[in-house]
């Protein structure tokens, strides 16, 4: 091998976490040239990584289509903008179309990452890429477990989607729709079949990648909301694979939840699977923007950026209001009140009626329709780096030992023992409320209860009123909200709850049940006769 290529397979296997891959390198590079040993199979497996980064959080894509949607966050019509033809409003009032980017979005970077797998898996089994024998079954379920990982989004947001185990399909093919239940049938037995072959390494080697841990943690996710995906809940199997992963002792809960979300966070040992992210190699525009999304122009001597924040989503005030004001994760996750800049001088509005005043973020949004500069508290979950460029460097902690505990004691309290669940949510907050642990309590009873959310339209236009007692076990959907708030999955969590397609918020209103499921692109449709819409969309 001469020295040129060397030097590039050396690259592409050392960013393999963090920079986008080409497949032609590969074809190009591997292929004629040599015969990848262990160390470089990270990089043969690392395109079909890099798709769930765009999936996430690129522009309107799944991050969107996830908390944009529910009851936490939204992104209303600012003074310098953010109506867009109105997408923003659509997603916050249940009103997107087929033509919506979220809609479309979520589905093509889905099977864009599905397609990259199953490249992948054929390369290595027909021997185009030549892996020595002993590491192509590792290797090969490792790419499985991922594209169950997309599966599992498509399953989740669409329901009814093709199944495509292949990569060398005829020119032409046009896949077949399968049921909701088939693609949940067909993740959970890709997951149990290839757990077992694949590494339970749990270190650096790893990290970034799936693992048995990362396999578990999303077969767990699958029996969470299997009630959801084929009508028949599966309660003990949760409990189960919960159990393995919190025996395995190879996880703890950070002593404090931050600590999950700074820049630096690739050493925490609550992360069990996350996406890697480097401003210096991800360089997409997109790529982690949500300071920039989220912050007003002026916060940009707040923390030195590089470039000014275009302000916009902000968090919805009566979810706010849930908050206990002694919980770290109120004072630690969201930006409010009076801003400032590095050196500590007051920041002033520049917008709107609020120009030349304090710029202070109050949490009170008028409506999805309009708002203030200063309305709404900003998100603040991911620490930013001082002096950031428009993209964070934070790793994305997909999967994380908060959610296994928290999806163990859902699943405990679902199947009556309402005492044991308690015991595990008082486990997660105990470090949340360490001026005053006597909060950090729950009792079963208090879990068997509504949620503390005050549902209800609440704008510039009207007010009404429903509250949340309602909702069987809302405040396990409280305590959900609390934990993992700003984590893309606020959606998910409400439908589990009865809660996505039954109660208002600020200026949404419930338009149809209907809408738990995202339409099938109109685009995918015209393209595949053998696609039928999903319910209630034309």
């Amino acid at each position: 091998m001469n020295v040129r290529n060397y030097i590039i397979i050396l690259f592409l296997i050392a960013g393999a976490s963090c920079t986008k891959l080409k497949d032609t390198s590969y074809n190009q590079i591997i292929a004629s040239e040599f015969v990848p040993g262990k160390s470089d199979l990270a990089a043969l497996s690392g395109a079909a990584y890099v798709d769930w980064r765009g999936l996430l959080l690129q522009w309107n894509t799944l991050y969107r289509a996830q908390e944009v949607s529910g009851d936490e966050m939204l992104t209303p019509a600012r003074p310098n903008g953010w109506v867009d033809g109105g997408v923003y409003r659509r997603i916050h009032e249940h009103k997107w179309t087929t033509d919506d980017d979220i809609v479309i979005n979520v589905w093509t970077r889905a099977y864009q990452g599905i397609t990259n797998c199953n490249r992948i898996i054929y390369q290595v089994q027909s021997g185009a890429i030549p892996v020595d024998p002993k590491d192509t079954t590792a290797l090969v379920a490792e790419i499985k477990l991922l594209r169950a990982s997309y599966y599992w989004v498509l399953c989740d947001c669409y329901g009814n989607v093709p199944i495509v185990d292949k990569f060398d399909v005829p020119v032409g093919y046009l896949p077949k729709q399968n049921t909701r239940k088939e693609v949940y049938d067909f993740i959970v037995n890709d997951l149990v079949t290839n757990i077992p072959k694949v590494s339970q390494d749990n270190s650096t080697a790893t990290y970034g990648k799936f693992n048995k841990w990362a396999g578990l943690a999303l077969l767990a996710k699958m029996y969470l909301n299997a009630e959801v995906y084929t009508g028949t809940p599966a309660w003990d199997k949760c409990i189960a694979v919960c159990d393995t992963i919190i025996n395995a002792n190879q996880f703890i809960l950070e002593p404090n939840q931050k600590n999950v979300f700074i820049t630096e966070n690739q050493g925490s040992k609550e992360i069990i699977f996350a996406l890697p992210f480097d401003s210096k190699y991800v360089s997409d525009w997109n790529s982690f923007d949500i300071h920039m999304q989220t912050l007003e122009p002026e916060n940009q001597a707040t923390y030195n950026l590089q470039f000014s924040p275009w302000g916009g989503v902000c968090a919805v005030p009566q979810f706010i209001t849930t908050f206990d004001t002694e919980d770290s994760r109120y004072q630690d996750n969201y930006i409010k009140g009076q801003q400032y800049t590095s050196a500590g001088d007051s920041l002033k509005a520049t917008m709107g009626d609020f120009a030349g005043k304090p710029l202070s973020y109050r949490n009170y949004v008028a409506g999805v329709d309009i708002s203030d500069e200063v309305d709404g508290f900003r998100l603040g979950k991911f620490e930013i780096a001082k002096g950031a460029t428009n993209r964070l460097s934070n790793d994305w902690p997909l999967f994380r030992y908060a959610d296994i505990l928290m999806m163990k004691a859902e699943s405990l309290l679902r199947n009556g023992l309402a005492n044991d669940a308690a015991d595990l949510v008082t486990q997660v907050r105990q470090r949340d409320f360490k001026s005053n642990p006597a909060k950090a309590i729950v009792t079963g009873a208090q879990l068997q209860g509504g949620s503390t959310y005050d549902y209800g339209l609440r704008n510039h236009l009207t007010s009404t009123y429903e509250g949340g007692a309602d909702i069987q076990f809302g405040r396990f959907l409280d305590e959900l909200g609390w934990e993992f708030c700003q984590e893309a999955r606020r959606r998910t969590d409400m439908i589990r709850f009865g809660a996505f397609t039954k109660k208002s918020w600020l200026s949404h209103s419930p338009n149809g049940d209907y809408r738990s499921l995202f339409p099938i692109p109109r685009t995918e449709i015209a393209k595949n006769a053998n696609l039928t819409q999903n319910q209630g969309y034309q």
